[in-house]
């Protein structure tokens, strides 16, 4: 990671006080998604890092989705949704697991990946882990093969590192 990304994020995140309940601090990234040079930045440090090592993107909803948008067409591949539950057309493989704040499902669509594709998951920020289980996950049932799980932001004192032991995890900025 190049220290002007991790500046970059620093300096663009605001904390949210009890959103999107009383006692939780989230932060917001969309001041980064704004400012262009910003985040051109995060994304071409993505690249640089991944380049040639990933054949599509996989955004979980829904700033996920902003990334992965962002670096599948910089390196030139398609993007997949991994979607919360119920809002495929298809049949969809799905995951349910807890977050730090309660309980979700995600889903992909059957057949989203060719056997062995290698996918690079992207989110905007690793708290629990759960999330990112699940859609690393999900990759695997849908016949792709986790190329790694790239995080603007990881919550290090939430220790969501620990459940994807084992996994290529890349996160920009730890705080």
């Amino acid at each position: 990671m190049t220290q002007d990304a991790t500046a970059v994020i620093a300096s663009h995140v605001v904390d949210v006080p009890d959103f999107p309940k009383p006692g939780i601090v989230f932060k917001d990234l969309t001041p980064l998604f704004a400012d262009g040079a910003a985040f051109r930045a995060v994304i071409d440090d993505i690249i640089e890092r991944y380049q040639g090592s990933f054949d599509t993107v996989a955004g979980i909803e829904a700033r996920g989705f902003v990334l992965a948008a962002a670096v599948a067409y910089a390196a030139g591949t398609g993007v997949i949704p991994i979607r919360k539950a119920g809002k495929l057309p298809r049949v969809a493989h799905s995951v349910s697991y807890a977050l730090e704040y309660g309980e979700a499902t995600l889903e992909i669509s059957e057949g989203a990946f060719k056997p062995g594709q290698r996918v690079l998951v992207v989110d905007d920020v690793l708290a629990t882990g759960g999330t990112a289980e699940a859609s690393l996950e999900l990759v695997e049932r849908a016949g792709g093969e986790a190329a790694g799980l790239v995080v603007l932001m990881e919550l290090g004192f939430l220790n969501g590192r620990e459940r994807l032991a084992g996994r290529e995890v890349y996160s920009l900025l730890t705080v």
